[in-house]
């Protein structure tokens, strides 16, 4: 009699060890890279940047558009603002945005090979959304972008900077910065 339950609880150990190996089997034809932790946007499932629980930004999932790799990108600010975007880096080392409602719309919005007063449009087509960024500071350590709304009749002329930092991503006021399994403390 105790051979059965134990035959019973090895086939059911078997059956889900099997069962776990063959779901995995369809992720070997798609792998997903990790982006090097020397990039200056590090994009990794469970990356993240955290002022505090109503203020961060995380990297949850991926996605495919086009054939392309994106990186889904959960964000709150406030607590009650919420965003979710797609990012990707292209062989380029172009970093480019996509919103999850027009994932077919592709937005620049870094290139990290650009040198230090380089510049270049973000959508290209100029309209009121599309951005002159330019390169205002680029070290071993860090990279700043200066973004100007030129073809918006109010914002023209306004422009605002976001900072990368090798290896960590967005410069800010985080309190921790997770990436690739490895948490910062600022």
């Amino acid at each position: 009699m105790i051979k059965k339950p134990m035959n019973m609880k090895v086939r059911l150990i078997v059956a889900v060890l099997l069962a776990g190996f063959m779901s995995s089997c369809d992720k070997i034809d798609k792998p997903i890279p990790k982006t090097s932790p020397e990039s200056f946007m590090p994009l990794h499932i469970g990356n993240y940047w955290r002022t505090n629980d109503k203020n961060y930004a995380e990297i949850q999932d991926t996605v495919r558009i086009n054939g392309d790799l994106y990186y889904t990108i959960f964000s709150v600010v406030g607590g009650d603002a919420i965003s979710k975007e797609y990012y990707t880096i292209n062989s380029n080392q172009e970093l480019i945005q996509s919103p999850p409602r027009n994932p077919n719309h592709k937005f620049i919005k870094a290139k990290f090979n650009a040198k230090v007063g380089d510049s270049f449009q973000a959508l290209g087509d100029q309209s009121v959304n599309d951005y002159k960024i330019t390169v205002t500071e680029k070290t071993d350590y860090k990279m700043t972008f200066s973004y100007d709304m030129i073809y918006h009749p109010n914002l023209k002329g306004h422009p605002h900077t976001i900072t990368f930092i090798r290896g960590l991503g967005w410069d800010g006021v985080w309190k921790s910065i997770r990436i690739n399994g490895k948490i910062y403390p600022r």
